[in-house]
């Protein structure tokens, strides 16, 4: 079986993950996935392993995510895993279980932050009139 690569990205946060024939160990820039975040992002991060548990286990997922935030480093890192065990399972109802419980876990956030404009503090921010 050949290496399967995918990426995710969420705001500024890009992940990359390659996975590969094994035992089911998740690691993530080198680390196990259990010092990642808090108790929350890791239950976020174990979403697309619990719905596609068919095939967690007979993988090693490697990732590898910089910039952003602890939260979009999640949903990128979510990305892409969850569309690795799609492309690694060629499972159609997989696919089907992952779009039902949440849209995000194969489909990017194409949000972005919108630039401030020039002269003014925040993108939407008006200067304030005295009249006086």
């Amino acid at each position: 079986m050949k290496l399967i690569q995918t990426s995710g990205k969420r705001k500024r946060a890009i992940a990359r993950a390659t996975l590969d024939k094994g035992t089911g160990k998740i690691r993530i820039n080198s680390k196990d996935i259990s010092v990642f975040g808090t108790a929350y992002y890791r239950l976020r991060l174990n979403e697309p392993l619990i719905i596609g548990d068919k095939y967690s286990d007979k993988v090693d997922i490697d990732v590898s995510v910089q910039g952003g935030g602890v939260s979009s480093q999640t949903d990128a890192i979510r990305l892409a895993i969850a569309t690795g065990l799609v492309e690694f399972s060629n499972d159609k109802k997989l696919e089907e279980a992952y779009l039902d419980y949440d849209r995000k876990l194969l489909v990017a956030d194409v949000r972005r932050k919108e630039p401030a404009k020039p002269n003014f503090s925040r993108a939407r921010a008006k200067r304030q009139k005295s009249y006086r």
